[in-house]
């Protein structure tokens, strides 16, 4: 019995520290956070001393008798400062004049007991010491019992959890210390299980103080340590219940006792396991929870990182649509969803579910008044209440499929942004855009959905709106940037073939001419042959939608130009080569490389008169090759450099050019970790410097 008792004094202790400690962290300076937690304090103090003095085998003693006073007179006097301050003063007038005659007595009585060495149950002050504790917890009653009965039906739910913690409190101690003076003696069982009761009491007390924000006070009380903790606590009693039902077996059952009493608790355990792994039992008392002990539903923290972490841990592929349904449904404990999402048409069609069907049989202007009266009162659609309350819903019309979603429950509008939606008189108001809409499935705990949920809904709807257009976005710029890769790339094979065109084009034009001259009809050939590779080469790149870069390998710099110079030399003015290195590699595709190389003469040629001059010189600086192309053909100013040169379809030669030749260069040269840089002047002529990194670099 002695270690029991001790034990429910420790639990006690412990409780009010946490208490004093939550209170000390985050009180603000005012007076009834000072006295509450004064009061909290005297408690753990009272319960410290309790626990020792039990743990010796000493139920009472000056000490204990001297905490408890102490722990009384802090609650009484939080209780008349909750008086006064909600202006009950008459009566906080009555209750002082009691109060300062009952510490007079108190003080008499210490003062008596300690001089006299007397100590509870025996000796002369017993009843006079029983007296003054039950006089303590008469007017602690008559206060709580003035705090409730005088607060407005409003107020009441600020203070309930307070007075009914108290109350409880002094209606146990006055039955401890009537049973005492009646029958002259303190029962050691009802003084033990005091410090359960004081347990049992703090929380109540820390809700009560988390709800009081005029307490001056920032108590937090996680929803799921209330949760947790309630949880702990049924377990725990139904524990104790049913090993008082095994005891009761093991004693009346005779021969069969014991066994009664394993076979008993076994199962008791295991019904409490599948009540405890039961999402519908979890659903219910969450619900319960928060309906009786907090002042909003929700933890509208916890539910915002809930669903930003979700969100944003969430890849921006198809599983983002499910992950959008689960955070939506898990708000209002929903087991499942379904996903309609906007497309591109304008229509909406289901995109993802989660525990619900993903597909449903529906035609293309189903949904049509829904979305009418969606967009219209921004609102959520309860089916529940829809069926009892169709006045509530006047002009929904809901679309055939939904007939055959039994489970069908809410149904949540994904606003997005705002359009301007223009009236007859040409004025435009703002309305947000239906991104899609959910479809969740029923709880398995009825939940009534008031203005607080429906809130809760629409504001993380824009949030998950938000998410989806994003997904779409990135989608349109995948599919953006393919088509732009697409559209590059067949830019880049008609600008080549433009250029095998005008070779062909030479050979028709000079066949009739020199058809009889087989040097011609040798060179035709081999112009026909190259031409030929060189579209296989492009019509192999544009099967597989991208310039080949993965063919890289070496190639030396003299000969390839050398090569491309012998090219161009067929046209005037023919280009000179000059190199003062030998041996120069670079890693690159060689026929890009000369492709390149050869479209920058081509074009130092027709901006060159027949008697000017082209040179291709190269030369190493440092770890580079330094490459330089240069002609005195007519030039180009500064605001084409800066403006027009580089800039894809933008050409002067008309129907002639593409425009893309020096883009595609700079950017064929910038994939090899070069350079392209341009000196150009008005009638003087322009000069190309490339420089390439050198594969074969000592430095």
């Amino acid at each position: 019995m002695t270690g029991v008792a001790t034990f429910g004094y420790v639990v006690a202790t412990f409780a009010f520290f946490v208490l004093s400690a939550i209170l000390a962290i985050s009180w603000r300076g005012r007076q009834e956070g000072a006295v509450l937690l004064l009061a909290s304090v005297f408690s753990t103090i009272w319960a410290g001393v309790a626990a020792y003095q039990v743990s010796s085998g000493y139920f009472t003693s000056v000490y204990m008798m001297v905490a408890e006073v102490l722990r009384d007179v802090g609650w009484l006097g939080f209780l008349l400062l909750i008086m006064l301050k909600s202006r009950q003063k008459t009566m906080v007038r009555s209750l002082l004049w009691v109060v300062g005659i009952l510490a007079l007595i108190i003080i008499l009585m210490l003062g008596y007991v300690i001089a006299g060495g007397q100590v509870i149950p025996a000796g002369v002050g017993f009843n006079v010491q029983i007296f003054v504790f039950l006089a303590l917890t008469v007017v602690g009653l008559v206060l709580v019992e003035q705090i409730f009965r005088n607060a407005s039906q409003d107020a009441r739910w600020f203070v309930k959890y307070l007075c009914l913690g108290l109350g409880s409190l002094f209606a146990y101690d006055f039955y401890l210390y009537s049973d005492a003076l009646l029958l002259k003696n303190i029962n050691e069982n009802i003084l033990g299980a005091r410090g359960y009761i004081n347990a049992i009491v703090m929380p109540l007390i820390a809700v009560s103080a988390a709800r009081n924000p005029q307490w001056s006070l920032d108590v937090f009380v996680s929803r799921s340590f209330v949760f947790r903790s309630s949880a702990l606590m049924v377990s725990g009693l139904y524990l104790l219940a049913m090993a008082s039902g095994g005891y009761y077996i093991k004693h009346v059952g005779g021969d069969w006792g014991a066994l009664g009493q394993f076979v008993f608790f076994f199962g008791a355990v295991l019904v409490l396991l599948v009540v405890l792994f039961s999402g519908q039992v979890r659903a219910r008392l969450r619900v319960f929870l928060n309906k009786h002990f907090f002042n909003y539903r929700y933890d509208y923290r916890e539910e915002w990182l809930r669903v930003i972490q979700s969100l944003s841990e969430a890849q921006l592929d198809s599983s983002l649509k499910t992950t959008v349904v689960s955070v939506m449904a898990k708000i209002v404990e929903s087991p499942g969803g379904m996903l309609w999402v906007q497309q591109d048409g304008g229509n909406y069609q289901v995109e993802a579910g989660w525990n619900m069907p993903d597909e449903v049989p529906f035609r293309k202007n189903d949904n049509a008044a829904l979305l009418a009266f969606l967009s219209e009162r921004k609102w959520v659609i309860d089916l529940d209440e829809l069926s009892e309350k169709p006045e509530s819903y006047k002009g929904l019309e809901l679309p055939s499929w939904l007939s055959q979603l039994h489970e069908a429950w809410l149904i949540v509008p994904l606003f997005m942004g705002s359009e301007v939606a223009l009236s007859a008189s040409g004025g435009g108001t703002p309305s947000s855009v239906i991104m899609g809409f959910l479809v969740l499935r029923r709880p398995r705990a009825k939940i009534k959905i008031n203005w607080e949920v429906r809130d809760l809904l629409l504001t993380t709807g824009r949030q998950c709106a938000g998410y989806l257009a994003l997904l779409k976005a990135n989608e349109d710029l995948v599919d953006a940037r393919q088509f732009e890769a697409f559209n590059r790339l067949s830019a880049y094979v008609v600008h080549d073939l433009k250029n095998l065109v005008a070779q062909l084009s030479l050979i028709v034009t000079n066949a009739e001419r020199h058809k009889g001259n087989p040097d011609f009809i040798n060179d035709a050939f081999t112009t026909v042959e190259n031409t030929v590779s060189k579209m296989n080469y492009m019509l192999a790149q544009l099967r597989k939608g991208r310039v080949q870069s993965d063919d890289n390998n070496k190639i030396e710099l003299n000969s390839v130009l050398a090569k491309v110079v012998r090219h161009h030399s067929k046209e005037l003015p023919v280009p000179e080569f000059i190199s003062t290195e030998k041996h120069m590699e670079i890693i690159a595709n060689e026929n890009r490389f000369s492709a390149v190389i050869g479209h920058l003469i081509q074009n130092a040629q027709e901006a060159t008169h027949a008697d000017g001059f082209v040179q291709l010189r190269i030369c190493r600086e440092g770890a580079h090759a330094l490459l330089l192309i240069k002609d005195n053909g007519c030039g180009m100013d500064k605001t084409f450099l800066r403006e027009r040169l580089f800039k894809p379809f933008d050409t002067t030669k008309g129907n002639a050019g593409m425009g893309i030749g020096v883009y595609e260069s700079r950017d064929f040269i910038g994939g090899l970790d070069g350079q392209l840089d341009v000196h150009s002047e008005k009638g003087k002529g322009t000069t190309f410097f490339i420089r390439l990194k050198l594969a074969n670099n000592t430095e």
